[in-house]
């Protein structure tokens, strides 16, 4: 009996925590996924009237003054986005809740005008903030503050994508790579499987491509592959560079935040009309629905959207890198797979999946992306481009406050995070 009792007793804080994360976590999903709804749904009809408003491009200007004008009026001029949330996971401090209502509205507008941005980066700026005002309504202690963020970031991110799997990995693997916290497993994945739920019971669908040109598992399609993701990574050291390279520019430049976003939503305006399509503009998503199919207007497509999504996030607009990513991706593929022997479609699809993970250091949420994305029948092909991906990508990040905490090359700590660590004991 006695036995029983203890054992009971070990138990107990298993359930207290199932109990808790039952209702913080499912808390967070509902509320991620309602907000997941409104923003996909926002910012599609954004899209919507600008295909149907070209003049709207012109409005630009107009629309980044706003954007800059809410944000200084909230005192956030000094946001860093995405990068903001990742530290506050790591830090434990609360995102602001007036982040979420800002980047929602800034994402909308810069869509609205044609800026060059995604919504899963903005995703997770308001789902951290939305979890973060939950946990101090709830009175969440600090240990687990940085647990109900990363719910947050989860809920969002499968809201909009409709991938709860890889938004659960992604929110866990993104902050310290190579450390993962499996006590927040649990609550990431339940908050991402019921913000998933809600915007599907709307009638809104997630993200999924057919997979085309899938070759036979062999030597000679392992090495075209292989191929591939090394000059995929190449391509996302590029763009990181470019995408931080550009901030930088505008900044040192431009110290006026007014002035420097004028200046991005005029270069946008004059490359739209050079260019002439507005494939560029927006996320982009049309155009990965035709790279996944085998189809690219042009080969140098990855390029323009590089150069489009640097200056516009660059100079101050709001929005995501993820599905700018995707598109650079699934252009690149589909322009130089065929040179290596590989169908078009299937180029389109391991290159968008080796970029997206050469530029996030997210190797497992990359895998579990092609799963959900394209199924799992080239699996093998996908893990062995986010491998090498990974492997050849470098310290590059999308996310400058992104640690990476284990060499890549080695098995031991990473140089400049031992470096970092040493001088935090220091200061203490």
């Amino acid at each position: 009996m006695k036995t029983i009792h203890t054992r009971l007793l070990a138990v107990l804080p298993s359930l207290k925590a199932l109990g808790r994360w039952l209702a913080l976590a499912g808390l967070t999903g509902l509320a991620c996924g309602l907000a997941g709804a409104a923003f996909t749904w926002t910012v599609g009809w954004s899209t919507a009237l600008r295909g149907a408003h070209p003049w709207l491009l012109f409005c630009m200007p107009l629309t980044g003054l706003v954007i800059v004008w809410a944000y200084r009026a909230a005192g956030m001029e000094n946001d860093s986005g995405t990068n903001q949330i990742i530290a506050s996971v790591r830090g434990g401090e609360r995102p602001p809740v007036r982040l979420a209502p800002l980047i929602f509205l800034g994402s909308a507008l810069t869509h609205l005008t044609g800026g060059s941005a995604g919504r899963e980066g903005a995703a997770l700026q308001i789902g951290g903030s939305i979890s973060a005002g939950l946990g101090r309504l709830l009175r969440v202690d600090e240990k687990n503050t940085n647990t109900i963020i990363q719910c947050g970031m989860a809920g969002l991110f499968s809201a909009l994508f409709g991938t709860p799997l890889t938004a659960t990995v992604f929110a866990l693997e993104v902050v310290n790579v190579g450390q993962f916290r499996y006590a927040a497993l649990f609550p990431c994945l339940l908050s991402a499987l019921i913000a998933n739920a809600v915007p599907r019971s709307l009638g809104l669908p997630g993200e999924a491509y057919p997979l085309g040109g899938l070759p036979e598992l062999g030597p000679v399609s392992l090495l075209q592959c292989g191929a591939l993701a090394a000059l995929a990574a190449l391509v996302s050291i590029a763009f990181c560079a470019l995408m931080h390279g550009a901030g930088r520019l505008y900044k040192s430049y431009l110290p006026n935040q007014y002035l420097r976003i004028l200046a991005g939503a005029a270069a946008v305006i004059v490359l739209t009309l050079m260019e002439g399509s507005g494939d560029y503009n927006g996320a982009g998503g049309h155009i990965i629905e035709l790279a996944v199919e085998g189809h690219v207007h042009v080969p140098w497509a990855f390029a323009l959207k590089m150069l489009f999504t640097a200056l516009t996030l660059g100079a101050g607009f709001r929005g995501g890198e993820i599905v700018p990513t995707l598109f650079i991706g699934s252009t690149f593929g589909c322009a130089v797979g065929p040179l290596l022997g590989l169908d078009p479609a299937f180029g389109a699809a391991v290159s968008m999946i080796a970029l997206f993970c050469g530029v996030v250091n997210c190797p497992l949420a990359s895998i579990f992306l092609s799963i959900e994305l394209f199924g799992g029948e080239g699996l093998l092909f996908f893990a062995l481009a986010c491998a090498l991906s990974f492997l050849l990508s470098g310290r590059y990040s999308l996310y400058s406050s992104q640690n990476i905490v284990y060499s890549k090359l080695e098995a031991r700590l990473n140089d400049q995070y031992q470096t970092e660590q040493e001088k935090e004991r220091l200061s203490c």
